[in-house]
């Protein structure tokens, strides 16, 4: 079809805090692992195959800085090679069921861990980066980076916002070989005046949820310039993104796909479809999931396409359909959620709509006019609010937080005041590190939701005792910092390249 109703920009937000190093089971690395095979190493695959047909600017994908790290350590490729295998030994172990319908599982399980494996072991063994930047290279996706650990900026400090983002868009500078021009805002968290601090730092655009747009009278039809600078702001469209996203009616529940929840006790692996509650469940047929991800694909290119009509009836012109989502939840949570990926990315040109990234939405003018209301804060979180990283639950985590922040910056001002030309501090960058992981906003997620609360307490509580034991050790003079930082830093952290010295700490930055 040659008509072109608009453009439809998909949002992958990549993301996992430190894992490596920090617990196995039931959480820690096997997150990451899980999350790996699940997700990552599919989607990857569907792009290449996009790429080797022609297709470009197909999906804008952020990819946190802390995850990134995790992706190329050796440590975490050594773990994800032997969780492969395993994974290959418990489908073997499978195929001695009597069941039919799981031996017929433990044959997909294994076809497709052998793939994995041997990925692992081409295309991934210098790690992530390689791939993404190959996909990026060639046009296929856009890259946005972020801030260095997923902390929610307009919760902190200012200066603190500045160093976690400073840090965060280095770090993509020399693993993905660019700086990307957009971020990922870390829960789409928004306040007023963070637009100047983006403005600084070179962002040209990020991800902002509907309702905090639509608080301000603006559409997620077109991008909007926040206050008075060229920081451009998309928003999720909830209409459309909410038929995969919501949880109680999105595509993920239909009932012939895989159940993430139902797990084999003795196998680790889902065996039924989402059927009903045991003993009722019926078993996962891969068949009737693949019609499955047909009829929903078919759909959602419809939903997109009714949107855009209904924007172009409303506004006179082709508008924009932004949908933007975890990029676990297609894989991992979503066992057929890369099958469904691949189908809307190629069914959506057919039906006249435009696919393309984030920047190029941006580059092709579709963003509104400024204007005269910035809007006020928000994120995409439950309440389109800050209680989840800021409410009852974790109000001592957020007072940690902020004496945390205040350490860090009295320490840094006191040991790098302006024009001092001092070498490397091992010291400092471990105390920035850990300030910057105890902020990570996922602690107060896992604990304000219930999700393994004893594990992010754990992790925040040893993060910010971190800080306080390297700054108290610069109290007792270099040597001892030095020795503190180094126990600290233990079997390894993220951010090897940090350099305190380069962060924007100047009087100017506050």
């Amino acid at each position: 079809m040659r008509e072109r109703l608009g453009t439809f920009s998909l949002v992958l937000h990549t993301h996992l805090p430190w894992l490596a190093h920090h617990g196995r089971w039931p959480v820690g690395e096997e997150w990451l692992y899980q999350a790996w095979a699940g997700s990552y190493l599919p989607i990857v695959r569907v792009l290449d195959r996009l790429a080797a047909e022609g297709h470009r600017d197909v999906l804008t994908l952020g990819l946190t800085p802390v995850l990134a790290d995790q992706l190329d350590d050796p440590y975490c490729l050594a773990g994800l090679t032997a969780w492969l295998a395993d994974w290959r030994l418990r489908a073997e172990h499978l195929a001695a069921r009597r069941d039919e319908s799981a031996r017929q599982i433990a044959t997909i399980e294994f076809q497709a861990a052998s793939t994995a494996l041997a990925e692992a072991a081409t295309g991934w063994r210098h790690g992530g980066s390689p791939r993404w930047r190959e996909l990026a290279d060639a046009g296929v996706i856009e890259l946005l980076g972020g801030p260095a650990t997923h902390p929610v900026l307009p919760l902190l400090d200012p200066r603190v916002a500045r160093i976690a983002l400073a840090a965060g868009l280095d770090d993509a500078r020399v693993r993905l070989g660019r700086e990307p021009a957009g971020i990922w805002a870390p829960e789409c968290g928004w306040r007023p005046g963070l637009e100047q601090i983006y403005a600084e730092a070179g962002v040209s655009h990020l991800v902002l949820d509907e309702a905090t747009l639509a608080a301000a009278g603006q559409s997620t039809a077109a991008g909007h310039r926040l206050g008075d600078t060229d920081v451009v702001a998309f928003g999720r469209d909830l209409a459309v993104t909410n038929r995969i996203w919501s949880s109680r009616d999105g595509y993920p529940a239909g009932r012939d796909y895989r159940d993430f929840h139902a797990v084999d006790p003795e196998s680790g692996f889902r065996l039924w479809r989402v059927t009903g509650q045991d003993p009722d469940k019926q078993p996962w047929s891969a068949d009737d999931a693949a019609a499955a991800v047909e009829r929903d694909a078919q759909d959602f290119v419809g939903a997109v396409r009714a949107r855009l009509q209904e924007i172009n009836a409303r506004d006179g012109r082709p508008g924009l359909v932004v949908a933007a989502y975890d990029t676990e939840l297609f894989g991992h949570w979503w066992h057929e959620g890369p099958a469904f990926l691949d189908r809307v990315l190629r069914l959506l040109p057919t039906a006249g709509i435009r696919v393309a990234t984030l920047r190029t939405a941006l580059e092709s003018g579709l963003v509104a006019d400024r204007a005269d209301v910035l809007p006020a804060g928000g994120t995409w979180g439950a309440g389109k609010d800050f209680r989840l990283w800021a409410g009852e639950s974790v109000s001592a985590l957020v007072a940690d937080g902020a004496a945390v922040q205040k350490r860090m910056l009295a320490v840094l001002d006191a040991e790098l005041p302006p024009g001092a030309q001092r070498g490397r501090r091992p010291d400092l960058d471990q105390l920035v590190r850990e300030t910057l992981l105890h902020l990570s906003g996922d602690w107060a997620f896992a604990i304000s939701r219930d999700q393994a609360p004893d594990y992010a307490w754990r992790r925040a509580l040893g993060h910010r005792d971190a800080v306080h034991w390297v700054a108290d050790a610069l109290g007792r003079g270099p040597a001892e910092a030095l020795v503190a930082a180094r126990e600290v830093t233990g079997l390894g952290t993220p951010f090897a390249r940090l350099d305190a010295r380069a962060l924007p700490l100047g009087p100017g930055t506050s």
